[in-house]
């Protein structure tokens, strides 16, 4: 099915995957992930004219929904700067964000609350373009019980470079081996990940792009590093790398990948939590 897209300043809006929503089954509804990658304008730019100097990173915190998140029992979960981007196209991220919404019609309805429309018009004009992409917790691997604590692993993290979280949005190819390709990826690149202290912090299969581009994906993973050198050792090793070429890169179509430091992490106790 072709999604419906309705553009605002900052996106097209997918009114296809929200109408959907409203044909779900309340007692079928239930929590969603929305995985939300922001760039900001360097000045934000209100559409009402108003003169301002202030960032459009200053725009969107004033914007940030508090009181209409908690209103309808929705939590922000994860919040991370972006600190370098490593693949994608020319767009370059600021800032990810991951709001767990208690059901899809909570979602719809916050939309048209008075104090969250009156905050809008600060993510409007701080906002120069975003994904907001509706996600499921999928499994992800266990720890292994001998797996090394990653407070004690060789590059643990520092005062000087503390934990990262690495950030993957990844379309597959349409073949059929695609996924397999990636597990077996991950299969691979699994022992090397535990030796240097990676955890999850959450993969997820994408249901939708709320906003974006017009452009749909097939997950969302978040890894956490205990340090950026711990990265840098896992990216670098030999047997890591074998796989990647062999595996990874023919399962991918599209994705974008940033090393991000975060501000706040609870999602796996999000997840855990259902």
């Amino acid at each position: 099915m072709e999604a419906t897209q309705n553009i605002v300043r900052y996106g097209q809006v997918n009114t296809a995957l929200i109408k959907s929503w409203y044909r779900i089954d309340p007692a079928e509804d239930g929590p969603f992930w929305a995985v939300n990658l922001m760039k900001y304008r360097e000045v934000a730019d209100y559409s009402d004219g108003r003169a301002t100097t202030r960032s459009g990173r200053d725009a969107d915190d004033e914007y940030t929904p508090f009181g209409s998140l908690a209103a309808i029992g929705a939590e922000i979960v994860f919040v991370a700067d972006v600190e370098a981007q490593l693949l994608g196209d020319s767009t370059v991220w600021d800032r990810i964000g991951v709001v767990k919404y208690p059901s899809r019609r909570a979602f719809i309805e916050m939309q048209s609350r008075p104090d969250f429309v009156e905050k809008h018009v600060h993510k409007d004009a701080g906002m120069e373009k975003t994904f907001v992409i509706a996600c499921q917790p999928m499994a992800w691997p266990s720890v292994p019980p001998d797996a090394p604590d990653p407070d004690a692993v060789p590059l643990a993290a520092t005062e000087e470079d503390g934990p990262v979280v690495v950030l993957h949005v990844i379309r597959f190819k349409e073949d059929v081996g695609s996924i397999d390709s990636m597990t077996a990826y991950t299969d691979h690149a699994a022992g090397v990940a535990l030796a240097n202290g990676v955890r999850i912090s959450g993969w997820f299969t994408a249901e939708g792009t709320i906003v974006g581009d017009g452009r749909e994906w097939d997950q969302v993973r978040f890894n956490r590093f205990p340090s950026k050198r711990a990265f840098m050792a896992v990216v670098a090793d030999p047997a890591r790398l074998k796989a990647q070429k062999a595996h990874r890169e023919t399962a991918m179509a599209d994705t974008y990948t940033m090393i991000l430091r975060p501000r706040m992490d609870h999602l796996a106790e999000s997840v855990q939590a259902g």
